[in-house]
């Protein structure tokens, strides 16, 4: 059981970072601050930009402009500009204790991001009701990362707390842009987990009640997050429709057969288009169209074939209207299964902890996460990977505008964590 000093911080933390939600690579604020706590509880060694990110693989990053905007945001709304600067324009943070005490090295992903739709003004919402809604239209924690966050600053308190007792190194990293699959890879394909013998992941609610957890999340889906553009011609609708390339019906009829892909006889396949915008007006041929989609395969196999299907259906239909199309790719994540060596020492802790009332050593993931690029690092080095659901009790699903999550379940996963790093320190490094 944590004090009731620490779980007053982890609930100011949370609380905090509900208030002030910042979207995928904007998380200049929640970084910056998560900086300064950290080095106030003594962490001296934090790494920022180029030495925790590979900039060649970062996906989907706003325009400089939007980043600008970002930035004046956070220090306006209370950001630490000498941290900021320090980033390179990328938020996030890695924090490394050494206790100088041989043992294994743990790195622990906790991710910053919210979800880019607009909180509920709702007056029975429990944030609205007490003070700590979203003070920004169209960004909200509707995932529970400011809960992420908050574990991972008390979970660092107790490190430092506890270090003349633990041995080896760890490793907190606050990682931005989750949402979209977008922030991981960049981090390790920088090398900065090349020296770990456990990594540990972790998620809030995922369908488990308050209570319930699962040591090692299975099968996350492989996925590719995507726009794509169709450039056309315009003309008068009336007067002269033969003259011009009608980008909508292209992005129209690209959207419709996407949807008719036949699924894998080999596994799940998902796709989705999640965004179609387009046209000038009621009397011109539409020139243009903006499609947001994904694709998702429980393998990397099934992965590539929807993708490569997704495209070719994308260029058919550019080449029926006669327009041109451009597809970005803005995401990725792979899939990964957690090891059993640490999935089983963080089931024999669990028992240990205050308010778990069921264990369960693996589950299904829901969906898709960026930390499986993390999870494969490691264990393609030989280490051991794990992804960690701390279940709660949610007010609504994910990503949903009424998203909030019990805060009890906050301590407990901060208690499981720690006591795992413990039983880790006692176990050694990798066998």
């Amino acid at each position: 059981m944590i004090s009731q000093e620490l779980e007053k911080k982890v609930l100011f933390y949370r609380r905090d970072f509900h208030k002030h939600p910042e979207t995928a690579w904007s998380e200049f604020r929640t970084a910056s601050l998560i900086a300064e706590y950290l080095y106030k509880m003594g962490y001296k060694d934090l790494l920022f930009g180029s030495s925790i990110f590979d900039f060649t693989s970062v996906m989907g990053r706003p325009d400089e402009d939007i980043i600008d905007h970002h930035v004046e945001t956070a220090i306006r709304q209370g950001a630490i500009k000498e941290w900021i600067d320090k980033m390179e324009r990328h938020p996030g943070v890695m924090a490394i204790l050494d206790t100088k005490r041989s043992g294994p090295t743990v790195a622990l992903r906790f991710d910053l991001d919210a979800v880019d739709i607009t909180e509920t003004k709702d007056p029975a919402h429990r944030p609205v009701k007490e003070g700590f809604a979203s003070v920004h239209d169209g960004a909200m924690h509707a995932c529970g990362h400011d809960g992420h966050a908050a574990m991972g600053l008390g979970i660092a308190e107790l490190i430092i707390e506890h270090s003349n007792s633990l041995t080896g190194t760890y490793k907190l990293i606050f990682q931005p842009a989750e949402e979209g699959v977008r922030g991981a890879k960049a981090m390790a394909d920088k090398g900065i987990l090349d020296d770990c013998d456990y990594f540990i992941a972790v998620h809030l609610g995922m369908s488990h009640p308050t209570g319930k957890v699962t040591a090692g999340a299975q099968g996350f889906l492989c996925t590719t997050k995507f726009d794509v553009r169709y450039t056309g011609v315009s003309a008068h609708a009336g007067a002269a429709p033969e003259n011009g390339r009608n980008a909508l019906l292209a992005a129209c009829a690209a959207a419709l057969n996407m949807h008719a892909i036949a699924p894998h006889g080999k596994g799940i396949s998902r796709i989705n288009v999640g965004v179609l915008q387009a046209g000038e007006g009621r009397n011109v041929v539409p020139p243009n169209a903006f499609m947001k989609v994904e694709t998702r395969g429980a393998t990397e196999e099934i992965e590539t074939y929807m993708y490569s299907r997704a495209r070719e259906i994308i260029d058919g239909a550019a080449k029926m209207y006669g327009v041109e199309s451009v597809v970005y790719e803005t995401g990725a994540a792979t899939t990964a299964r957690s090891s059993n060596k640490i999935v089983d020492i963080i089931a024999n802790e669990a028992v240990k902890v205050d308010g778990i009332t069921e264990i369960e050593k693996t589950a299904a993931a829901e969906g898709s996460d960026d930390a499986t690029w993390m999870m494969k690092r490691v264990q393609n080095l030989g280490g051991q990977a794990t992804y960690i659901i701390v279940g709660s009790n949610l007010t609504a699903g994910h990503h949903n505008k009424y998203f909030d999550f019990d805060e009890r379940s906050l301590f407990i996963g901060v208690d499981l964590i720690f006591k795992t790093l413990q039983a880790i320190a006692k176990n050694g490094a990798r066998s």
